[in-house]
């Protein structure tokens, strides 16, 4: 399969139309961004491991009975996708206390949370991706309160398959964030990604982070990070 028609391009990926009206090819860019965007820089082949990662990931979700927009991948960086009209929101579950949680409640991070939170932000980069909660998604019109229960459902599914998907390998899930889209005949699916750049992740042992906080906070060692990632997913 071929791209054909360039529809988009937004921080990590490029996304093309092919001959078949229902697919698109995602291209993974080594481009890396942070805090809206007010950071930015490379990251060496990141495409080419988040890629490899998120076929890996999806490949496992669909086992277990995930919905989602991945069909295969084709080469190190380019996959093709089922083509979805996006929600434009953004699912964030949190297993530990970590990143602006931390930072906003003033609770050291690290510290694990009994019960999952689940968080919704407004895809919309001009505001800087406001939190939100449901009555807005449904005020706004973004998506419809039976829309909000499959997403919600999906997502507690996805973190509970990935935990023991991640702890399996000797790393913690801290975080995901993930962002789901519909099919022409109405079904919601996951879409995007799911990588070190959209999860927190920590060695079990040394609490080592192994994602995009080593760019975020300049910690160095980015790319062998992404690259133990993928070596313990395999």
């Amino acid at each position: 399969m071929n791209k054909t028609t360039f529809l988009y391009e937004g921080k990590a990926k490029k996304l093309y139309d092919t001959a078949d009206p229902n697919m698109v090819i995602v291209v993974y860019k080594d481009d890396a961004t942070a805090f809206n965007a007010q950071k930015k820089g490379t990251i060496i082949d990141k495409g080419i491991y988040n890629n490899k990662i998120t076929e890996i990931i999806y490949k496992k979700l669909a086992s277990e009975g995930i919905p989602t927009h991945f069909v295969q991948r084709l080469n190190d960086r380019e996959q093709v996708c089922k083509k979805v009209q996006i929600i434009p929101l953004e699912i964030i579950i949190r297993n530990f206390i970590a990143g602006s949680l931390a930072k906003t409640l003033k609770i050291e991070e690290g510290k694990e949370i009994d019960t999952p939170i689940l968080e919704l932000c407004y895809k919309k980069d001009e505001l800087g991706d406001p939190m939100i909660n449901g009555t807005h998604v449904i005020a706004l019109k973004l998506a419809t309160a039976e829309d909000l229960k499959t997403i919600y459902d999906l997502a507690h599914k996805i973190n509970t398959i990935l935990q023991k998907f991640f702890i399996d390998r000797d790393i913690i899930l801290v975080d995901l964030k993930m962002e789901f889209g519909k099919l022409p005949n109405g079904e919601i699916i996951l879409a995007d990604e799911i990588s070190p750049d959209t999860c927190r992740l920590w060695d079990k042992t040394t609490k080592h982070k192994l994602d995009k906080d080593r760019f975020r906070r300049d910690l160095g060692d980015i790319e062998s990070a992404y690259q133990e990632v993928y070596k313990r997913l395999q």
